[in-house]
Protein backbone atom coordinates (compact mmCIF):
# COMPACT_ATOMS: atom_id res chain seq x y z
CA UNK A 1 0.00 0.00 0.00
CA UNK A 2 2.73 2.44 0.52
CA UNK A 3 4.26 1.85 -2.45
CA UNK A 4 0.65 2.33 -4.32
CA UNK A 5 1.22 5.65 -2.07
CA UNK A 6 4.27 6.45 -3.17
CA UNK A 7 3.68 6.17 -6.82
CA UNK A 8 0.58 7.88 -6.79
CA UNK A 9 2.71 11.18 -5.24
CA UNK A 10 5.38 11.00 -7.51
CA UNK A 11 3.13 11.22 -10.71
CA UNK A 12 1.29 13.57 -9.02
CA UNK A 13 4.51 15.42 -8.42
CA UNK A 14 5.47 15.41 -12.11
CA UNK A 15 2.47 16.45 -13.27
CA UNK A 16 2.00 19.35 -11.05
CA UNK A 17 6.03 20.39 -11.91
CA UNK A 18 5.89 19.30 -15.73
CA UNK A 19 3.02 21.74 -16.77
CA UNK A 20 4.32 24.07 -19.86
CA UNK A 21 4.74 27.83 -19.04
CA UNK A 22 1.74 29.25 -21.28
CA UNK A 23 0.83 33.22 -21.86
CA UNK A 24 -2.25 33.13 -19.53
CA UNK A 25 -0.12 31.81 -16.89
CA UNK A 26 2.81 34.42 -17.51
CA UNK A 27 -0.29 37.32 -17.50
CA UNK A 28 -1.38 35.86 -14.08
CA UNK A 29 2.40 35.94 -12.34
CA UNK A 30 2.59 39.26 -13.84
CA UNK A 31 -0.17 40.22 -12.27
CA UNK A 32 0.71 39.17 -9.37
CA UNK A 33 4.18 40.44 -9.42
CA UNK A 34 4.10 44.22 -11.19
CA UNK A 35 2.19 46.86 -11.74
CA UNK A 36 0.44 48.98 -14.24
CA UNK A 37 0.60 46.34 -16.70
CA UNK A 38 -0.64 46.58 -20.25
CA UNK A 39 -1.17 43.07 -21.41
CA UNK A 40 -1.23 42.80 -25.44
CA UNK A 41 -1.55 39.17 -26.23
CA UNK A 42 1.98 37.76 -25.51
CA UNK A 43 3.42 41.03 -24.73
CA UNK A 44 3.86 42.97 -21.71
CA UNK A 45 4.69 46.65 -20.33
CA UNK A 46 4.74 46.93 -16.94
CA UNK A 47 6.26 48.32 -13.66
CA UNK A 48 8.52 46.18 -11.87
CA UNK A 49 10.26 47.89 -8.90
CA UNK A 50 10.25 51.41 -9.84
CA UNK A 51 10.90 50.56 -13.68
CA UNK A 52 9.50 49.97 -17.09
CA UNK A 53 9.96 45.86 -17.90
CA UNK A 54 8.74 44.48 -21.30
CA UNK A 55 8.11 41.30 -21.67
CA UNK A 56 8.12 39.51 -24.94
CA UNK A 57 6.96 35.80 -26.22
CA UNK A 58 6.83 33.47 -29.48
CA UNK A 59 5.21 30.65 -28.53
CA UNK A 60 5.99 29.08 -32.12
CA UNK A 61 9.94 29.39 -31.67
CA UNK A 62 9.29 28.48 -27.41
CA UNK A 63 10.86 31.84 -26.67
CA UNK A 64 10.35 34.57 -24.36
CA UNK A 65 12.06 37.97 -23.19
CA UNK A 66 12.63 40.12 -20.57
CA UNK A 67 14.34 43.30 -20.37
CA UNK A 68 14.65 46.92 -19.54
CA UNK A 69 16.71 49.49 -21.16
CA UNK A 70 19.03 51.23 -19.02
CA UNK A 71 20.31 54.27 -21.40
CA UNK A 72 20.98 55.63 -25.02
CA UNK A 73 24.55 53.36 -25.80
CA UNK A 74 25.50 57.09 -27.16
CA UNK A 75 26.21 58.12 -23.77
CA UNK A 76 27.94 55.24 -22.58
CA UNK A 77 31.42 56.46 -20.33
CA UNK A 78 34.94 55.04 -21.77
CA UNK A 79 35.14 51.40 -19.88
CA UNK A 80 31.42 50.76 -19.41
CA UNK A 81 30.99 48.66 -22.61
CA UNK A 82 34.19 46.28 -21.67
CA UNK A 83 32.59 46.39 -17.81
CA UNK A 84 29.03 45.11 -18.92
CA UNK A 85 30.80 42.34 -21.40
CA UNK A 86 32.92 41.19 -18.10
CA UNK A 87 29.62 41.28 -15.49
CA UNK A 88 28.15 39.28 -18.32
CA UNK A 89 30.74 36.46 -17.52
CA UNK A 90 30.43 36.95 -13.81
CA UNK A 91 28.25 39.41 -11.95
CA UNK A 92 24.85 38.97 -14.49
CA UNK A 93 24.08 35.40 -13.63
CA UNK A 94 20.51 35.21 -15.90
CA UNK A 95 20.66 38.48 -16.73
CA UNK A 96 22.62 40.04 -19.69
CA UNK A 97 23.26 43.66 -20.80
CA UNK A 98 22.80 44.16 -24.26
CA UNK A 99 22.97 46.85 -26.93
CA UNK A 100 19.64 46.71 -28.96
CA UNK A 101 18.62 50.25 -31.20
CA UNK A 102 20.78 52.32 -29.59
CA UNK A 103 19.85 51.62 -26.00
CA UNK A 104 21.94 49.67 -23.70
CA UNK A 105 19.49 46.93 -22.43
CA UNK A 106 19.16 44.23 -19.29
CA UNK A 107 17.69 41.49 -20.89
CA UNK A 108 16.42 37.51 -20.12
CA UNK A 109 15.97 35.05 -22.62
CA UNK A 110 14.26 31.93 -22.39
CA UNK A 111 12.23 28.57 -23.57
CA UNK A 112 8.73 29.47 -22.52
CA UNK A 113 7.32 26.02 -22.22
CA UNK A 114 10.26 24.97 -19.77
CA UNK A 115 10.38 28.09 -17.80
CA UNK A 116 8.84 27.75 -13.92
CA UNK A 117 7.26 30.48 -12.04
CA UNK A 118 9.45 30.73 -9.44
CA UNK A 119 11.96 31.23 -12.26
CA UNK A 120 10.18 33.94 -14.05
CA UNK A 121 9.53 36.12 -10.70
CA UNK A 122 13.84 35.50 -10.23
CA UNK A 123 14.56 36.66 -14.19
CA UNK A 124 12.17 39.43 -13.63
CA UNK A 125 14.13 40.61 -10.35
CA UNK A 126 17.15 39.93 -11.97
CA UNK A 127 17.00 42.39 -14.69
CA UNK A 128 15.42 44.61 -12.81
CA UNK A 129 18.32 44.84 -10.19
CA UNK A 130 20.82 44.40 -13.27
CA UNK A 131 19.44 47.59 -14.50
CA UNK A 132 19.34 49.55 -11.06
CA UNK A 133 23.51 48.59 -10.77
CA UNK A 134 24.52 49.52 -14.28
CA UNK A 135 27.52 51.98 -13.06
CA UNK A 136 28.26 50.42 -9.57
CA UNK A 137 28.05 46.74 -9.20
CA UNK A 138 26.73 45.57 -12.68
CA UNK A 139 25.27 42.83 -10.67
CA UNK A 140 21.67 41.12 -11.13
CA UNK A 141 21.94 39.51 -7.75
CA UNK A 142 24.41 38.93 -4.58
CA UNK A 143 26.30 36.44 -6.63
CA UNK A 144 28.78 36.32 -8.48
CA UNK A 145 29.21 33.05 -10.76
CA UNK A 146 32.73 31.06 -9.48
CA UNK A 147 33.13 33.02 -6.01
CA UNK A 148 34.89 36.07 -7.38
CA UNK A 149 34.16 39.59 -5.69
CA UNK A 150 34.53 42.98 -6.44
CA UNK A 151 37.95 43.15 -5.37
CA UNK A 152 39.13 39.62 -6.49
CA UNK A 153 38.87 39.37 -10.22
CA UNK A 154 38.77 35.67 -11.50
CA UNK A 155 42.43 34.73 -12.35
CA UNK A 156 42.12 32.73 -16.16
CA UNK A 157 44.47 30.00 -17.07
CA UNK A 158 46.31 30.03 -13.48
CA UNK A 159 46.83 26.94 -11.24
CA UNK A 160 44.54 28.00 -7.41
CA UNK A 161 47.24 29.05 -5.38
CA UNK A 162 49.87 29.53 -8.00
CA UNK A 163 51.16 33.38 -8.32
CA UNK A 164 52.10 34.08 -11.55
CA UNK A 165 55.64 35.86 -12.13
CA UNK A 166 56.12 38.95 -13.80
Amino acid sequence: MKYLIFIFTFYLSISLFSQDMTVAKMGAIFKKEAAEIEDQGGVWHMTYRGRLLLVVTDTDANRMRIFTPIMEAKDLLPGQKEKMLSANFDSALDAKYSVYQGFVMSVFTHPLKELYEPQLVDAMKQVAVLAETFGTSYQSTDMVFGGATKSEEPKINQSPGKEKKN
